[in-house]
């Protein structure tokens, strides 16, 4: 079975955010980070890894990106401060 990651990729700490699910982690934030595909991250340089989970199924996580992108921006920044307060670039660590 195929593992799948929800993100959350930011512009700068408290900026413009983007929520995503995909099943490579670390080459869908590549892509982000080097406007590799056209779209919104690319479009407001949204380029900072700054929260991930998983992995789990398809369906799992396909559930948890549409229920964060329903949250409001508070719920978001909240759950972003929980796992990284520093707001540093998680990418980094998938190295």
């Amino acid at each position: 079975m195929k593992e799948f990651y929800v993100y959350i990729m930011a512009s700068r700490r408290n900026g413009t955010l983007y929520i995503g699910v995909t099943s490579d982690l670390l080459k869908r934030v590549y892509e982000h980070k080097n406007d590799i595909i056209e779209g919104f991250t690319k479009r407001y340089q949204v380029h900072t890894l700054v929260y991930y989970e998983g992995p789990s199924g398809f369906d799992a996580a396909t559930k948890r990106e549409k229920q964060l992108k329903k949250w409001n921006r508070i719920w978001k920044l909240r759950i972003i401060e929980q796992m990284n307060p520093e707001w540093k670039d998680l990418y980094e660590d998938l190295l």
